[in-house]
């Protein structure tokens, strides 16, 4: 089995076919808590422990992988060019929104490291968990936080936000596909907004509209008020 992981092909074949297994079950069964995401990340740890194999040895070739993160975000821009005359006619409540989005994140996240007597190198490396993912390493480098807690705060908040916002905009009667895309794009950032996507066009172009918006809010608000 290590000699199959050592060759690249092997680590991104393997993590595409287990990832479009749980792709398949997520729409067959239509059950948000069945994140394809969530339960690939999980299968791959429980095989890699299985096996007794490095995360480094898996890592030579599944790192090639995060290659697509930015070429994902920015097919976005479709979207996002055909719904700009919704976005120039309400970009005071869109920027509002972020704004709102981004404060509350960090200040949920000031108040329980607070609340259970975390360190400051700990709430730093949280405090960008909203934002995707480049932002928040570089905002954490810059408060001296440790960048692989980000990265984990920022996967969980992403994984948590693609499965409870369908369930949120249901239960507060969320009817405006625009309030709806940039709430979730300004709490869970890319991995929730590939679920808006699936809501709709106006949700998804909303939603990656908001990545880019938060993630500047973000950047300023650590600046001044860390």
């Amino acid at each position: 089995m290590k000699e199959l992981m050592s060759n690249p092909l092997f680590s991104i074949g393997l993590s595409i076919f287990i990832f479009e297994i749980f792709t398949w079950i997520n729409k067959k069964t239509r059950l948000a808590v069945l994140n394809p995401l969530l339960l690939s990340i999980g299968f791959i740890i429980l095989l890699l422990k299985l096996c007794s194999i490095s995360f480094d040895l898996y890592n030579q070739g599944a790192q090639f992988i995060s290659m697509f993160l930015a070429p994902a975000t920015a097919s976005l821009g479709l979207s996002i060019y055909r719904q700009f005359p919704l976005l120039k006619k309400n970009w005071i409540p869109v920027l509002a929104g972020c704004l709102a989005g981004a404060f509350t994140s960090m200040a949920s996240v000031h108040f329980l490291c607070s609340l259970f007597h975390f360190d400051d190198t700990l709430r730093v490396s949280m405090l960008p968990k909203s934002v995707t993912t480049p932002i928040a390493m570089e905002i954490s480098s810059q408060l001296s936080g440790i960048p692989s807690i980000t990265v984990a705060a920022v996967v969980i908040t992403g994984i948590l936000g693609s499965i409870l916002c369908p369930y949120f905009i249901k239960f507060l009667k969320i009817d405006d596909p625009a309030v709806a895309g940039v709430s979730i794009g300004s709490c869970s950032h890319a991995v929730g907004t590939s679920k808006a996507v699936e809501l709709g066009e106006i949700e998804g172009a909303m939603s990656g509209i908001a990545i880019g918006i938060s993630g500047i809010i973000t950047v300023l608000l650590s600046l001044i008020f860390f």
